[in-house]
């Protein structure tokens, strides 16, 4: 396998524009980073645990700037995996909390693009307490080297009448942004994420590494912004 540098050299020589993966007319102007690192001394003052009180935080932050979209979380550790046995352990270097792809806060029902062109690799809706929820992977190829993009936290009818092997374009409508009912319990949100080996993995990957487990994962999961621009 190519080296994560010459993977995003690949990436970023064949990307002549960042790319949108939410609805394009979403201008950039109303997007605005966000800080949800448990480094974060506001998260400590709502409970965490709450779909309603995320979606709370992250509306009044969007409001107070006129913003639209909130974004950021790449290698971002959070307290917010706590909440779940599905991530938490007692060991803290095997706990999952260091995020390893790029979220988009926004509202449920908002569209979802391809990064690239490609074709569906696989779907699944992954229904842990926390989990993605409805997931779609897509799988793309540049200049002979393959690699995926995954979508994490959408509707369930998004899964509706897919089939593997469907050729999808870039910037074309793939599905839609589900709410905290289907998503895992979360405020309505995009997961996206670069995976150059999916390990065998079909409809799902880790989203969230590990300390222990960090360092093969930003090789497997290089920064989502190369394609974002963000």
């Amino acid at each position: 396998m190519m080296t994560t540098a010459l993977f995003s050299s690949v990436l970023a020589e064949n990307i002549q524009s960042p790319r949108c993966v939410i609805d394009a007319t979403l201008d950039r102007s109303s997007y605005m980073p966000i800080d949800l690192s448990e480094a974060n001394c506001d998260l400590k003052e709502f409970d965490v645990s709450s779909s309603r009180a995320w979606q709370e935080y992250i509306s009044s932050r969007l409001s107070a700037q006129g913003n639209r979209v909130a974004y950021g979380g790449y290698l971002e550790r959070r307290s917010i995996y706590s909440r779940s046995a599905y991530f938490n352990t007692e060991v803290s270097e095997t706990e999952r909390n260091i995020h390893l792809g790029i979220d988009l806060w926004v509202e449920a029902g908002t569209k979802v693009l391809a990064a690239f062109d490609g074709e569906i690799h696989s779907f699944k809706d992954n229904r842990n307490y926390g989990d993605y929820g409805p997931t779609l992977i897509l799988k793309h190829t540049i200049n002979s080297v393959p690699f995926y993009t995954l979508y994490g936290h959408l509707s369930r009818e998004s899964l509706r009448d897919l089939k593997e092997g469907t050729v999808v374009k870039q910037g074309q409508q793939i599905a839609v942004l589900g709410d905290a009912s289907v998503n895992g319990d979360y405020a309505p949100h995009l997961h996206f994420q670069v995976i150059r080996d999916l390990q065998g993995n079909v409809g799902d990957y880790p989203g969230v590494s590990s300390l222990r487990d960090l360092e093969f994962y930003k090789k497997n999961c290089p920064d989502p912004n190369i394609i974002l621009g963000l």
